[in-house]
């Protein structure tokens, strides 16, 4: 029974001690790169260098979804079994909207660029 409370009650603190201290050294490094007469600059993230996640995790669910989808029909109106249909569908069509996400972002960076 003690022990249904204190294993999440640890995971939390040593989740938060971690944050904790990350964030802390963190501070204090900027700090003292402040300090030194650093350009603060160094903390900004360039717009080339960001990546645009919601996109990428977008494309990738509606992939998936897509893949159930075609692997349903698959295994309904061929000879091909439920085991080989819906893992060969997910897999085909998710690869192909994360290709076609990596040419989205090319070329928003080559807009970007110009």
């Amino acid at each position: 029974m003690a022990a249904a409370v204190l294993v999440p009650l640890i995971v939390f603190a040593s989740l938060f001690g971690i944050i904790f201290v990350w964030l802390s050294t963190r501070n204090k490094e900027r700090l003292a790169l402040i300090e030194k007469g650093a350009d603060a600059s160094l903390f900004t993230v360039k717009k080339s260098h960001r990546n645009n996640y919601t996109l990428k995790i977008g494309m990738l669910a509606v992939g998936i979804g897509i893949g159930v989808l075609i692997g349903s029909l698959v295994e309904t109106y061929t000879a091909l079994d439920e085991e080989v249909a819906f893992p060969s569908m997910i897999f085909l069509f998710s690869g192909a909207f994360l290709i076609a996400n990596a040419l989205i972002e090319k070329k928003q960076l080559e807009k970007e660029e110009e």
